[in-house]
């Protein structure tokens, strides 16, 4: 009779959890040095206790760029209306560590 060898249990994430990572990720290699540190500890911190409507708003600061996102947390320029809420409030509240 021969064994069957011992298959590892596997891990599988649930599609949240890859966002989340996907984001951190992200967050962390956005181009531009200081939007690298900011977004990327804010996101590890953050972003699996956001809720997914934030997540998404979250996104959609991303993609709007690290030059508008620096200049929209450092008060340079005022936040569009569209990406006013609790995200940004956090962001901007954020300590780097």
């Amino acid at each position: 009779m021969s064994e069957s060898p011992v298959q590892p249990e596997k891990c599988a994430l649930s599609a949240r959890q890859v966002r989340v990572k996907r984001l951190i990720y992200r967050s962390s290699y956005t181009g531009m040095k200081e939007t690298d540190l900011l977004l990327g500890q804010f996101a590890a911190r953050h972003l699996p206790e956001l809720s997914d409507n934030e997540l998404d708003m979250f996104e959609a600061l991303l993609d709007a760029g690290d030059p508008r996102i620096l200049a929209w947390v450092q008060g340079d320029e005022q936040v569009p209306e569209a990406f006013q809420g609790t995200v940004i409030d956090l962001i901007k509240n954020f300590e780097v560590q």
